[in-house]
C-alpha cells in the first residue's frame, strides 16, 4: 500500500472524528483497538482493519460512539467481477471481526455496568441537575457526585450506564451497549412513552402518571420503540419528541416521527395536548 492510500486512510478516520496517531497504523487485515485523539489515555474506543495489497480496503469505527464506516481510495478505476467478489468477501470478513469484537466489548462494559452499579448509592431529588429540572431521582443512582442511570433491554439486563454530572453534561460508560436500551419509569398500563432525555421522561410522568421509557437519544428513539413494540403488541405507545427547531432538519421530531411511524405510535409534540397520530 502506498503511502498516498494510508494518508487517505488517516484522513478518513480524522473526519470522521476518530483520529489515530501518526505512525500507528497497521496494515495487516486484522482488526485493531486505538487510543481515539482526544479521549482519555489508556482507552481503546476506535477500531480499524486496513488491507494493504493491489486493491486496498478498511473499516473503522468507535465502541464509544457506534460509529461503523467503510472506506476505499478514490479511483476511477473498474473493477473485475474477480475484484467486485474479492471486495465483498472484505467486507463480510471486517464485518464479522468487527460484530465479534463489538460482542466482547460489550460483555465487558456490561461486567463494569454492575459492579459500578454496585458501589452506587440510591439518589434522592437533592442533586443539583434533579434540582435544576425539577424532577425526581425516579431509579436513579449516586456515584461520584454524579447521577447514575440504568441501561437496560427489554428483559431487564444492565448493559450500561449513562452518568450526568451537576452542570448537565452527560456520559455514557465506554463500549456499553445502548442501542435498544432504555430506563423505565413507571409501571405499563394504559399507554407507555418513549422520549430521549432523563429530564423529559421524569417529566412526562409527572405529569400524566403514564410509565415512560428513557431511549437517550434520538438515534434510539426507533430501536427501543421496536424493541418495546415486541413486548407490548396491543399497548398504546406514545413517542414524545425533542422539538429541535433551530437544530437544521431538526432531528429530535425526523427521529420521532420515524419511530411513530414504524410501531405505529402516537406522536406528541412537544406535548401529549398536541398527540397526533401518524
Amino acid at each position: 500500500m502506498t503511502a498516498f492510500y494510508l494518508d487517505d486512510f488517516r484522513n478518513a478516520l480524522a473526519l470522521a472524528g476518530l483520529a489515530i496517531r501518526k505512525g500507528d497504523l497497521v496494515a495487516d487485515g486484522v482488526l485493531h483497538r486505538y487510543q481515539v485523539e482526544g479521549d482519555k489515555a489508556g482507552s481503546k474506543n476506535g477500531w480499524y482493519v486496513l488491507h494493504a495489497d493491489a486493491q486496498p480496503f478498511g473499516a473503522f469505527g468507535s465502541w464509544k460512539t457506534g460509529q461503523s464506516e467503510t472506506w476505499s481510495p478514490s479511483t476511477t478505476e473498474v473493477m473485475t467481477e474477480r475484484e467486485r467478489e474479492a471486495l465483498a468477501a472484505r467486507i463480510a470478513a471486517a464485518k464479522l471481526a468487527r460484530d465479534t469484537e463489538q460482542a466482547a466489548v460489550h460483555t465487558s462494559a456490561r461486567k463494569r455496568a454492575h459492579d459500578l452499579w454496585k458501589k452506587a448509592q440510591p439518589a434522592d431529588g437533592g442533586h443539583a441537575y434533579l434540582v435544576k429540572k425539577g424532577v425526581p431521582a425516579y431509579g436513579l443512582k449516586l456515584l461520584r457526585q454524579q447521577l447514575v442511570v440504568p441501561l437496560r433491554d427489554v428483559d431487564g439486563t444492565l448493559h450500561s450506564l449513562q452518568f450526568i454530572a451537576a452542570d448537565g453534561r452527560k456520559t455514557f460508560l465506554s463500549g456499553g451497549r445502548k442501542r435498544g436500551c432504555y430506563h423505565a419509569i413507571g409501571r405499563p398500563a394504559v399507554a407507555l412513552c418513549i422520549c430521549e432525555g432523563y429530564a423529559t421522561g421524569a417529566t412526562i410522568y409527572q405529569a400524566t402518571g403514564n410509565a415512560t421509557a428513557v431511549a437517550f437519544d434520538a438515534g434510539n428513539l426507533q430501536p427501543v420503540a421496536k424493541a418495546l413494540r415486541q413486548k407490548f403488541p396491543r399497548l398504546t405507545l406514545v413517542i414524545a419528541a425533542d422539538n429541535d427547531t433551530e437544530t437544521p432538519g431538526n432531528p429530535g421530531l425526523t427521529a420521532a416521527r420515524a419511530a411513530a411511524r414504524a410501531v405505529g405510535a402516537v406522536l406528541a409534540v412537544p406535548s401529549f395536548a398536541e398527540a397526533t397520530h401518524v
